[in-house]
């Protein structure tokens, strides 16, 4: 397979899917029987694959089944969800420790790894040890949208294989430039895009739409442009595409891309755009360098309000983000970061249902 072949296949089997095409693309050509082959899902949260934002065990299901029925038994299955979420829960919940169980693939929780450090261009980059220890990378990432950067797909997967620590300076650094160079320090074999029910509203779930679908790829600037302007996005709206794109790590010439698509009678529609609900419900935030937990939370609190026409009657300014650490601000702060405004929710992050309890205390009645 090159890397400049995109293939997709429609459906709704997506175990029986993954492992027709991968038989179809000769994946075992690329591998040898004795490698270390790690497979990275998306499991920011422990939300079931069915609510949009998490990697379906039955995908990850028939990429083991290929793997093991072409000889290769060195497989393992790593992650690191988002800062203030358990992975170990997330194996649980989204059905990975059955999985593992099943087919005796250990699951390594990269909270609990160590790190080293990769320089890429003028960054200092903290990565995980284990996804650079083994000798071909699966990326299974879920098409979803995201509250920051608009959308995720390959490349923004690669930030479960960071400490939370280094999540956090992610959003110091503006977040797209770090994701822009990360997949310069962490090399992937292949890239399967989970497209069959994301989320096009929120990254951590709860409005999934239904595609049925699985992407096929080896660029990741190259599939995580085709997936943008499956959302109605160019890659100049998602910028770190375009960074990735100048470190050499893709490219993102649609026009020169082979896609090659399979059972195309069960294609729905072809473009699924994302809704303008963030950015109606945050027009009163002023986020600087706030993380996506944190900032996930709050756009849930305010989408409650609005599910109650309550969102217009919030009177003070809401601030988010690292960058507000020590100051004191007239308004209503979220997390730990803007502890010093008027008023402050404590957590990091904090949840949902107390966000909401301080702003439902600070509605024009």
């Amino acid at each position: 397979m090159k890397r400049n072949e995109i293939h997709v296949i429609y459906g709704s089997d997506c175990r029986k899917m993954i492992y027709e095409m991968l038989e179809s693309i000769q994946l075992i050509k690329d591998l040898n029987v004795d490698m270390h082959i790690g497979i990275k899902p998306n499991l920011v949260v422990a939300k079931p694959a069915k609510e949009g934002a998490t990697t379906s065990p039955s995908i990850v299901e028939g990429v083991i089944q290929y793997l093991q029925n072409h000889g290769c038994k060195n497989i393992s299955i790593m992650e690191g969800s988002w800062v203030g979420d358990s992975t170990k829960r997330a194996f649980k919940v989204c059905g990975y420790e059955d999985l593992a169980q099943k087919y005796n693939v250990p699951l390594y929780d990269l909270k609990d790894d160590s790190s080293v450090v990769r320089q890429v261009g003028d960054l200092e980059l903290h990565v995980c040890q284990r996804p650079l220890q083994v000798d071909f990378l699966i990326n299974i990432p879920v098409l979803k949208a995201h509250c920051q950067t608009l959308m995720t797909c390959a490349l923004k997967n690669l930030k479960g294989c960071i400490p939370d620590k280094e999540k956090r300076r992610f959003h110091t650094l503006g977040l797209t430039k770090p994701i822009g160079y990360l997949a310069k320090a962490i090399p992937m074999g292949l890239i399967i895009v989970d497209g069959m029910a994301g989320d096009l509203t929120f990254e951590e779930g709860g409005n999934p739409v239904q595609m049925d679908r699985i992407i096929i790829g080896k660029d990741p600037v190259l599939l995580d442009t085709y997936a943008a302007s499956l959302l109605g996005y160019t890659k100049e709206d998602i910028e770190y595409i375009g960074i990735a794109e100048g470190m050499g790590v893709g490219s993102s010439n649609l026009a020169m891309a082979n896609i090659q698509e399979y059972d195309v009678g069960l294609k729905r529609n072809s473009e699924f755009k994302t809704s303008n609900q963030v950015r109606h419900l945050t027009k009163k935030v002023i986020a600087k360098s706030a993380c996506s937990a944190c900032y996930g939370s709050l756009v849930h609190a305010l989408q409650r309000l609005d599910d109650i026409d309550m969102l217009k009657s919030i009177c003070k300014p809401i601030y988010i983000g690292q960058d507000f650490q020590g100051q004191e601000l007239e308004g209503i702060g979220i997390g730990r970061c803007t502890n010093k405004c008027t008023q402050s929710v404590v957590g990091c992050p904090p949840n949902a249902m107390d966000i909401l309890e301080v702003l439902n205390n600070n509605l024009s009645r």
